[in-house]
């Protein structure tokens, strides 16, 4: 039995949802902005979305650290490939179907910034020594031509309390000495308290001009 109540086109899934805020897709970007690429050189994370040829979907976590990802100008983007399990499914679609999308996380920030566009793979030894980590160099590139970029807004993780203290002891597995240490081997400096205000502010800005946008379209 189906779902009678199931949205099958765009008119039906407005009258739930409703329109948005004018001007709002304003903020999307065919290049990396000065603040997109502030957040971004303190990011130590961020989830690489690829499919394949039929559409079949992956969502790779990848992570080190702060700053881990080269700009290489306002329209490219790198991001290294360490050694892991070798399954390379992400890597995989991006042969089969360029496009791809990034979303950076920076730590107690609750915006994010995303990138949308055509990713190639490269393994280029100069570029692979530039994103040498721990004193070995990447495993190889992926390239982004960016189509788009813009932040996020900061509702899921206002929400979600990510970046509060955890409210349970499933915390210990973060905290036990053997994770320490290899934190320790693998991280950087952590962005500075100023750097994270600066960002936060500018988040806080945003969101006060998207209410006030959609307080004057409720007029």
């Amino acid at each position: 039995m189906g779902d009678p109540h199931e949205i099958e086109d765009l008119a039906a899934l407005r009258r739930v949802i409703g329109e948005p805020i004018p001007g709002l897709g304003l903020k999307n970007q065919s290049t990396i902005s000065d603040e997109a690429r502030e957040y971004i050189e303190h990011s130590p994370f961020l989830v690489l979305a690829t499919s394949d040829a039929e559409g079949r979907l992956d969502a790779s976590p990848k992570g080190d650290g702060p700053g881990f990802c080269l700009i290489e100008d306002e329209r490219t983007l790198v991001i290294p490939d360490r050694p892991g399990n070798k399954l390379v499914y992400g890597l995989q679609n991006i042969l089969a179907n360029p496009r791809v999308g990034v979303i950076f996380m920076l730590p107690g920030t609750p915006e994010t910034v995303r990138v949308n566009g055509i990713a190639t793979l490269t393994a280029d030894p100069d570029l692979l020594a530039r994103l040498a980590a721990r004193g070995k160099p990447a495993v190889l590139a992926i390239r982004i031509q960016v189509e788009e970029c813009f932040h996020h807004c900061a509702k899921a993780f206002l929400r979600s309390q990510l970046w509060k203290r955890p409210r349970s002891g499933r915390s210990s597995a973060t905290t036990s000495p053997r994770n320490s240490t290899r934190r320790s081997r693998t991280t950087t400096a952590p962005i500075s308290d100023r750097t994270r205000a600066r960002l936060a502010a500018r988040g806080s800005a945003r969101r006060s001009r998207a209410r006030a946008a959609l307080r004057a379209s409720a007029r």
